[in-house]
C-alpha cells in the first residue's frame, strides 16, 4: 500500500511537472475564460452533450450485448441505469474502477447472469473496450496529419458517428427480441497453476474460453459498440472545442484525447479528476488552441463526461437500490403428513 501510495503521488507530480513546463507563460486568464464561456455556440454544446450521453448508452449497450450473448436479458433503461452508477462511481472513489467493477458483477448477477457470467461479462468488456481503444490509436497513427480542418469536418464527424450509433442500436434491438440462449458449453479451461504466472495464464486461458462461448455476434457488436462509445467520447471533446472557436486538425484533436485517455489509466486520482484537466489543457494549447478558449472547452467537455455524470449515477444507484428484489429465501423442507402439532 505504501509502495502504491508513492508511485501514485510521483506519477501525479510528473504529470504537473510537464503540464507545468507546457503552460509555462500560457495559464488561462480567469476573466478571459468566463467571456469565453459566455460566448459559446449554443447548438455546437447541444451536439457535444448529445454525443456524451449516446456514448453512455453505448457503454451500457456493451454490456447488454454481451450478457445476452451468455443468454441473459437486461432491459436498456436497466442497463444504461448500472452504466451511469458505475461511472459514478469510478469519477468520484478511491481505487474506483475496482469498486465499480465490483458493482456491475452484482448488478449482472441481479439479471439472472451465474457468477462465472458476471465475471465473464465483467472481464470481456473491459478487454473489448481495451481493444476499442487500440484500434483508435492505430487510427489516428495511420491518418496522415494536417492543418486545421474547420467545423465543417468536425459536424461530418459528430453527425456520421451519432448515425452510425442509431445503426448500431437498431441492429442490436433486432437481434435481441428474439430468445435469448446461453452458448453451449464446452470442456472448462484448465486450473489455474501455482504462482502469479500462473493465475495469469489461467486468466487468459478463461478469457478466451468465454470468448469463444459466445456467438461471433455477440463479440462483434460488442466491440462495435465500445468503439463508438470511444469515438462519440471525441465527438463530444470535438463538438466542444468548435463551440468555442478552436480550429485544430481532427488528426491532433484526436492525438490530444487519446493521449489524455492513456493519463487516465494510471489511477493517480479517482476518475483522473485534476490529472486529466490539467493534461487536456496542456494538450489543446500545445495543439494551437488559445488559452482562454482552451480552458473553456476543457471546463465544459469535463462537465460533461464527469463532473455531472457523478450526480446522476447517485440517483441512478438510489433508483436500482430501491428496485433490486430481495434475495430469495431458502427453501422450508415440506411438512410431511403426521408432522406437527
Amino acid at each position: 500500500m505504501r509502495t502504491r501510495t508513492v508511485l501514485r503521488i510521483t506519477g501525479l507530480l510528473a504529470v504537473l511537472a510537464v503540464a507545468g513546463v507546457t503552460l509555462e507563460d500560457n495559464l488561462p486568464d480567469l476573466g478571459q475564460t468566463a467571456h469565453a464561456l459566455g460566448s459559446a455556440h449554443p447548438w455546437w454544446l447541444v451536439l457535444a452533450a448529445t454525443a456524451e450521453m449516446t456514448s453512455l448508452r453505448h457503454f451500457a449497450l456493451q454490456q447488454r450485448r454481451l450478457l445476452a450473448g451468455f443468454g441473459v436479458r437486461m432491459s436498456v433503461p436497466r442497463a444504461v441505469a448500472v452504466s451511469f452508477t458505475r461511472s459514478a462511481i469510478s469519477f468520484s472513489l478511491p481505487a474506483g474502477s475496482a469498486v465499480s467493477a465490483g458493482y456491475a458483477f452484482r448488478q449482472f448477477r441481479t439479471a439472472g447472469a451465474t457468477r462465472r457470467t458476471a465475471g465473464a461479462v465483467a472481464v470481456l468488456s473491459s478487454v473489448l473496450s481495451g481493444v476499442a481503444l487500440v484500434l483508435m490509436y492505430g487510427a489516428v497513427v495511420l491518418i496522415p496529419r494536417g492543418g486545421a480542418t474547420g467545423n465543417t469536418d468536425t459536424l461530418v464527424l459528430v453527425l456520421g458517428l451519432l448515425a452510425t450509433a442509431t445503426l448500431t442500436f437498431a441492429l442490436d434491438w433486432l437481434l435481441t427480441r428474439g430468445p435469448v440462449e446461453p452458448p453451449a458449453e464446452d470442456d472448462a479451461p484448465e486450473p489455474p497453476g501455482a504462482g502469479w504466472i500462473g493465475r495469469g495464464r489461467a486468466a487468459v486461458r478463461r478469457t478466451l474460453y468465454d470468448l469463444r462461448r459466445l456467438p461471433p455476434r455477440s463479440w462483434v457488436l460488442s466491440l462495435v459498440h465500445a468503439t463508438v462509445n470511444w469515438g462519440l467520447d471525441l465527438a463530444c471533446l470535438a463538438a466542444t472545442a468548435a463551440a468555442f472557436g478552436i480550429d485544430v486538425s481532427l488528426v491532433r484533436l484526436a492525438t490530444v484525447y487519446l493521449t489524455v485517455q492513456l493519463v487516465r489509466q494510471v489511477p493517480l486520482s479517482p476518475g483522473g479528476i485534476g490529472v486529466v484537466e490539467v493534461a487536456l489543457l496542456a494538450g489543446l494549447v500545445s495543439a494551437g488552441a488559445a488559452q482562454a478558449p482552451a480552458a473553456a472547452a476543457m471546463l465544459v467537455y469535463r462537465l460533461l463526461s464527469c463532473w455531472i455524470i457523478i450526480p446522476v449515477g447517485l440517483l441512478t444507484y438510489a433508483v436500482l437500490r430501491r428496485g433490486t428484489p430481495p434475495e430469495p429465501a431458502p427453501a422450508e423442507p415440506p411438512v410431511l403428513a403426521g408432522q406437527g402439532s
